[in-house]
């Protein structure tokens, strides 16, 4: 489902130049759960990005679903985060001012649904994770728990096919982790391609197919850190 090619990632800091990522080569198949493990800076979270088309290579080739999508312009770029791919944010990136509701419903706003439609299918998923009394409620107004499972609902709301998630345990406390442990689970049973960067230790971990590490930009088989 995703293979990558040689993928080079640089990013330009006033007159230096910085390699996110260097000559990082990867396939993971359909349904796999894997972990990105490594020390802020490492490249993982940069990688994560690449995949989830939110940032495009320098060098080298990106595959998804058999199709060579690195270069591909941005509107059909953004037809595949639709269709394909859900992302929980690090720091969960829900709109304030905007409701819960409203902003599980967001990804469903290039689809044409109407405001009903919208917030019918918003509040499944928020009954789903027992906030369904938190609807209406501003995403400011919301716990950080509260709103990391918001983030997750968002992910979902269109049934994508790989879910990515960055560092998703970083901002919430053991209850709601342990929460995202069990959905993180459901998702695996289901056959959904996951990806999680994370620098802590966790059960997740004892769910993954495989662990891959980072550092300095590049994939190491036998790190040297302790995650």
């Amino acid at each position: 489902m995703i293979k990558l090619e040689n993928v080079s990632k640089k990013f330009q800091s006033g007159k230096v130049w910085i390699n996110a990522l260097d000559n990082v080569s990867l396939n993971i198949d359909k349904g796999e759960l894997v972990m990105f493990k490594g020390p802020s800076g490492s490249g993982k979270s940069t990688l994560l990005n690449i995949i989830g088309c939110l940032t495009r290579v320098t060098n080298g080739s990106y595959w998804l679903d058999n199709q060579k999508v690195s270069h591909w312009p941005d509107h059909f770029l953004a037809s595949i985060r639709t269709e394909k791919i859900g992302f929980v944010f690090q720091q969960f990136n829900l709109i304030t001012g905007y409701s819960a509701w409203e902003n599980v419903a967001i990804p469903l706003l290039p689809l044409g649904l109407s405001k009903k439609e919208r917030r019918e299918k918003a509040l499944i998923l928020l009954e789903t994770f027992h906030l369904e009394t938190r609807a209406d409620f501003m995403a400011q107004e919301l716990s950080g728990g509260q709103q990391q499972l918001v983030a997750i609902a968002r992910a979902l709301i269109n049934e994508p096919d790989i879910i990515l998630a960055d560092e998703p345990l970083s901002n919430i406390d053991i209850k709601h982790a342990e929460n995202f442990i069990q959905i993180v689970n459901q998702f695996k049973t289901q056959g959904k391609t996951i990806i999680i960067t994370s620098h802590l230790r966790s059960k997740i971990d004892e769910l993954a197919d495989r662990t891959i590490y980072f550092d300095s930009g590049k994939i190491e088989p036998h790190p040297n850190f302790s995650v």
